[in-house]
């Protein structure tokens, strides 16, 4: 079964993505992007506390027909104490609080390398808690790395993890790493489908930082053009039918991009993205390009 649209909502509460150009999204935008969400039927969104204004926005509407999934604080990696395993919990209940609801779907460990740090078992425990309260229906971890996900699922259950998956960006397909989480019965949220948009720009008109590069994004503009889809619908058809994943986190940044989007998931059409994955995280891994772009 092809994995089902969820929304992301970064773009609600602040300025985000490599093409983005108009910055947050105006509240009567958002308004009508959730309209058009419960009338289609799509119910998974995907916010954090560290979003900017995204849970107070999304707060001040009728979130009970969706399922939400946020996440925690970021703690840097750094060793963690009950300390952070209280911020966890004081974060998280202030974005039940910003959310107006009394429990979510999901929450995820932000950043993957708190759980492995020293002491990571902490906020493993905090999250598991909240579970066992009845406040969460699931806990995971968003991730980047193979090597993440490899250690995560030999120290902890995961009910659910978000991972990046597109047509560059191939590494936790062909590492065998969604096959894995599968294998543990783990709910896979693939986010990062346009790569922050770069797949749907014009490769001329990427930053220099990305000119190595230009050459395999011609070749992938080419392969969705040979096979009768926009851009915009080939990368969607590839996440959504990579065996494995259960949803397609997709943000957006105007109800235009939206419903373009949701029309886009209906196409039946499968996309092969062979000979398009690129390895090297400083062009896949939008942590990696801000030191460079911004030179």
């Amino acid at each position: 079964m092809a994995a089902v649209f969820g929304l992301g909502t970064v773009q609600f509460g602040q300025n985000y993505g490599i093409s983005n150009r108009t910055g947050r999204i105006d509240p009567a935008q958002v308004a009508r992007i959730l309209e058009e969400a419960i009338r289609d039927g799509i119910d998974l969104l995907d916010t954090a506390a560290c979003y900017g204004e995204s849970e107070a926005v999304l707060g001040t509407y009728d979130l009970r027909p969706f399922r939400v999934v946020t996440k925690t604080p970021r703690f840097n990696g750094q060793a963690i104490t009950e300390m952070h395993a209280h911020a966890l919990n004081e974060t998280f209940q202030r974005s039940l609080s910003h959310l107006k609801l009394d429990s979510v779907y999901g929450l995820m460990c932000h950043d993957a390398d708190d759980l492995l740090a020293s002491g990571g078992a902490r906020l493993y425990e905090a999250m598991a808690q909240l579970k066992a309260d009845g406040l969460v229906e699931k806990i995971g971890v968003s991730v980047y790395e193979r090597s993440q996900i490899d250690a995560l699922i030999e120290r902890y259950p995961l009910d659910l993890v978000q991972l990046p998956v597109n047509v560059l960006d191939q590494r936790l397909i062909r590492g065998g790493q969604i096959k894995r989480l599968k294998a543990c019965g783990t709910e896979v949220h693939a986010r990062s489908a346009f790569l922050q948009g770069l797949l749907l720009m014009d490769p001329e008109a990427t930053p220099t930082y990305f000119t190595p590069v230009r050459p395999l994004l011609h070749k992938w503009h080419s392969a969705a053009a040979d096979a009768g889809l926009m851009p915009l619908e080939a990368a969607l058809a590839f996440v959504r039918n990579t065996l494995g994943i259960d949803a397609v986190i997709v943000g957006v940044t105007s109800v235009t991009e939206f419903l373009a989007c949701k029309q886009a998931m209906r196409v039946t059409k499968c996309f092969d993205a062979t000979g398009l994955a690129c390895d090297e995280p400083i062009f896949v891994n939008p942590s990696n390009w801000k030191q460079y772009i911004d030179r």
